[in-house]
């Protein structure tokens, strides 16, 4: 056997995750694969053999694998999903609307069959339930011990509807995602085997050692590092290294090592190119992309770009720990994987740069945080937005004052729309595709982007460094976000949580009445009424500009809070005098306050000058004295 070759920075990286504390557990698990790929009709063979510790304090009677190929047959869960939901997925159904999974043929199906299952070299009664193996073991695992299974698995890529397939739109001849038989998360909650129907996925950590056998022509990319190198060439061969392959080989086997990644994802094609940046902290940045003279300028330039991208990622939530990632063309829009994305090629240069910046900020949130994507979809598609969206903002030569103004756009349309459900939902039963992509995406990215409103911008920036550092490798839970911006900034955040991700609750404040009134004392002064038209309460800023040009700024603290947050102004260079009211208690509907300025010397009032807080009814926000 030939010697693993891995940066020694990982295992420093990792070191950490050892020490966590008794009460906190996770399982580990071991891949060792090798799979032989037919390039002539797409089948492949294999075998797999996965060391499974089990770190948890219950014993184990049976295990779960995902077949993620299954769903991709007439018939299946998917398939009836996309022929009952009123929005079907555009790339999954033909012009007529109709699923495309139902009209497959046996030759461009996909499925993923198992056999000679062995738990310890002892046959396991193996049962294919759709896109499930549902295995009775042969003896329980008991709490912190380990066991090994063993099968053999043979597979044929679907032709590409979701995700992975072959013939991609752009001719992409192999998008090998969700490829090989997956074990299933246990954890906290029990076991993780949901169907696949189409959404996300969730999995356990472990080291990935695969070899994958291939027509000698086609070049590969994916997640992990590629073991031999210098015997495969296509661009991965070290400096001066010329590879002149004996004329009989036929076939490369390609020797990919993942180390505490939880999937293993690659692609391959005869024509790709293959280009290798390194980003600032020394990480090779591969990028693999058809030979196509219409897209090329557009890959190169992309290449400094992501270099920039993952600096600015690396400094705004914490290091990337592996010492790679590649940007591969293939799949159907722009999907994250461990270590690499699978991403489409073509259109315009902003567009590609837009769908690889998203994509590699899920490195951090799903690949290396992984909360349950299935559960709690916005802690990642959400989370990833609001950095994808930063990001841009900082590449933009001309920058915005609210670079998530079009996640706030998303959510006030789904509000309206009347079709919104809790986040709490699982991401199989929204009712539509649009409120679980709107939830997601735009709803998730507002919980960051309106938590800097609630705490403040400084508060923000430590929580999510705080929290990358505190539960990377550990699969954070919608708590554990919370309590690290709780911990940071000492406000009592449960309120926010509760009514934003488990309710439909939403935020609608409004100026009710300015009135003059006079203080035979102190002269004319000026009543301002608040009123809560939502149910969900925020604390609250008042803006008032006065005729001469001055302006003067109002804080009412939320008296669930039990908190102040530092004068939001003073970030920008240009402070303006603060007053910190009393609070406003949430039972109360409406607040009232005194400035000491006549109603004449008033020009304009407004509710959060910021445009962070999500007040679905904006046109009562703001006053204009005429």
């Amino acid at each position: 056997m030939k010697k693993i070759l891995l940066p020694s920075i990982i295992f420093l990286s990792f070191g950490s995750l050892w020490a966590q504390s008794s009460s906190y557990w996770q399982q580990q698990v071991d891949y060792k694969m090798d799979v032989a790929m037919n390039v002539k009709n797409y089948q492949y063979k294999g075998k797999q053999e996965l060391v499974y510790t089990n770190n948890s304090p219950d014993t184990l009677k049976r295990v779960f694998y995902h077949l993620y190929n299954n769903a991709f047959q007439p018939g299946s869960e998917m398939d009836a999903r996309l022929q009952t939901i009123k929005d079907p997925d555009a790339r999954m159904v033909n012009k007529m609307k109709e699923s495309r999974i139902k009209t497959l043929k046996p030759d461009e199906i996909g499925y993923l069959n198992i056999s000679n299952f062995k738990q310890d070299g002892v046959i396991a009664i193996a049962k294919t339930v759709g896109t499930i193996l549902e295995v009775t073991l042969v003896k329980p695992i008991l709490p912190n011990s380990k066991t090994t299974f063993t099968l053999d698995f043979d597979g044929q890529v679907p032709v590409q509807i979701r995700r992975s397939g072959r013939n991609n739109a752009e001719g992409i001849e192999l998008s090998m995602a969700q490829w090989y038989p997956k074990i299933a998360e246990f954890d906290f909650e029990g076991w993780h085997a949901d169907p696949y129907i189409a959404r996300e996925f969730h999995g356990v950590w472990g080291n990935f050692d695969v070899k994958i056998t291939i027509d000698k022509a086609y070049v590969l990319g994916g997640s992990g590092y590629l073991q031999n190198k210098n015997e495969i060439g296509h661009g991965y061969q070290d400096a001066g290294i010329n590879l002149v392959y004996p004329k009989n080989t036929k076939t490369l086997t390609w020797h990919f090592y993942a180390p505490m990644v939880h999937d293993f994802t690659w692609a391959a094609d005869k024509n790709y190119l293959h280009d290798v940046v390194k980003d600032p902290n020394n990480v090779d940045l591969h990028f693999l992309y058809k030979n196509n003279p219409k897209i090329i300028d557009n890959w190169k330039a992309l290449q400094p770009m992501m270099a920039k991208v993952m600096d600015f990622y690396n400094k705004t939530v914490g290091d990337y720990p592996y010492k790679q990632y590649s940007f591969i063309q293939g799949g159907d829009g722009g999907m994250e994987y461990a270590m690499c994305t699978l991403i489409l090629g073509e259109g315009k240069f902003d567009g590609l740069l837009g769908v690889a910046t998203h994509e590699l900020g899920h490195s951090w949130f799903q690949h290396i945080l992984a909360s349950n994507e299935s559960k709690n979809s916005w802690m990642d598609e959400g989370f990833t937005s609001y950095i994808e969206d930063l990001a841009m903002n900082e590449l933009a030569e001309k920058k915005k004052e609210n670079p998530f103004e079009s996640a706030y756009k998303g959510y006030y349309k789904l509000v309206a729309s009347g079709k919104e459900q809790p986040q709490t939902t699982h991401s199989d039963r929204y009712n539509e595709n649009m409120p679980y992509s709107i939830s997601s995406y735009s709803k998730g990215e507002i919980f960051l982007s309106q938590l800097e409103y609630v705490i403040g911008k400084e508060n923000l920036a430590k929580t999510l460094k705080k929290y990358f550092q505190d539960f990377k490798f550990k699969h954070p839970t919608p708590n554990d976000i919370k309590r690290t911006a709780e911990r940071v900034s000492g406000a009592n955040l449960d309120w926010y949580l509760t009514d934003w991700t488990k309710t439909t609750n939403t935020i609608d404040y409004g100026i009710k009445d300015v009135v003059n009134t006079t203080d035979y004392a102190t002269g004319e002064k000026t009543k301002i009424v608040l009123e809560r038209i939502g149910r969900m309460p925020m604390p609250i800023d008042v803006l008032v500009e006065y005729t001469d040009g001055s302006k003067e700024s109002f804080y009412i603290p939320l008296r669930m809070m039990s908190f102040e947050k530092d004068n939001p102004s003073r970030s920008l260079g240009t402070a303006v005098n603060r007053t910190v009211l009393k609070d406003w208690a949430w039972a109360y509907p409406t607040y009232e306050f005194i400035i000491t300025q006549s109603i004449a010397k008033i020009k304009k009032i407004t509710i959060d000058p910021s445009g962070l807080m999500a007040d679905v009814k904006q046109a009562d926000n703001s006053y204009e004295i005429k």
